[in-house]
């Protein structure tokens, strides 16, 4: 009988002995999330959380790793644990925040991003973040507003907060002002195609089709197959009366792609 306890006390000791912690499946994930190998880290996670449920770092990284994986619906899921557990935890709303705002759920993503600039007055991209959710549900004063938050907090590393800035005043029909905020994106970074053409548009609808040329030309000189930029320039030169130009830049336009450029050329170029 003797034999038999101790032969069971000793299976014991290895079982206890070789089982793993919360703490080291936690770790075991960790290294899983770095190698990307997503659904092993949810997995470790999952066995991190079973054994210890109030392990608020395995929800959040669980949220991490699901994400990855597309599976936002399991991130949000997580994350809200994590502010239960934890409500003054900043990235967890944030992360909640891109989650939801991928989800098309503009207002939740709004109320999470509002948290983490409670909770963090000083983080730009948060008040970018809610910017951009703003301006897709057509609140474009309220994103103008945020977006001036960002370049206030990092006016040094601020071109995508005037770029966006300037889609919102664009939004509004305020050309100039968006105009003023496209040349501080280009101030910033020269190589910026994007904000030579947001110009370009914006000097078109002001009908300062000189100007537009040449934002058009800049444009086209950083991404030379952007067929926008050649079917737009091509409309400006139109309207200067260099009928010759701006039919090529049309049919340039429609060779990259841009089929609606034909019908213009039909009706203007022939």
């Amino acid at each position: 009988m003797k034999k038999t306890l101790f032969l069971l006390a000793t299976v014991l000791f290895f079982i206890n002995a070789y089982s793993q912690t919360a703490d080291e499946y936690y770790i075991r994930g960790n290294a899983k999330l770095s190698l990307e190998d997503y659904r092993g880290a949810v997995a470790d996670y999952n066995k991190a959380i079973e054994l210890n449920p109030s392990d608020a770092n395995s929800y959040y990284n669980r949220g991490l790793a699901k994400s990855r994986l597309e599976d936002y619906r399991g991130a949000i899921a997580d994350y809200s644990k994590v502010v239960g557990l934890n409500p003054s935890d900043a990235d967890a709303y944030n992360n909640r925040g891109l989650a939801k705002s991928i989800l098309e759920d503009y207002r939740g993503a709004i109320a999470d991003y509002s948290k983490v600039a409670g909770l963090r007055p000083s983080d730009a991209e948060a008040y970018n973040n809610r910017g951009l959710a703003k301006s897709i549900l057509e609140d474009y004063r309220g994103a103008i507003a945020d977006y001036s938050k960002a370049i206030e907090l990092r006016p040094s590393d601020a071109g995508a907060y005037y770029n966006n800035r300037g889609l919102a005043k664009n939004k509004l029909e305020d050309y100039r002002g968006a105009i003023a905020d496209y040349s501080k994106v280009v101030g910033l970074n020269p190589s910026d195609a994007d904000a030579y053409y947001n110009r370009g548009l914006a000097k078109l609808s002001l009908e300062d089709h000189i100007g537009a040329v040449a934002d058009f030309n800049k444009t086209i000189e950083l991404r030379p197959s952007y067929e926008k930029a050649y079917n737009n320039r091509g409309l400006a030169k139109l309207a200067l009366g260099d009928k010759d130009s701006g039919c090529l830049d049309l049919s340039k336009a429609g060779e990259l792609g841009l089929e609606n450029a034909y019908e213009v050329i039909r009706d203007l170029c022939n």
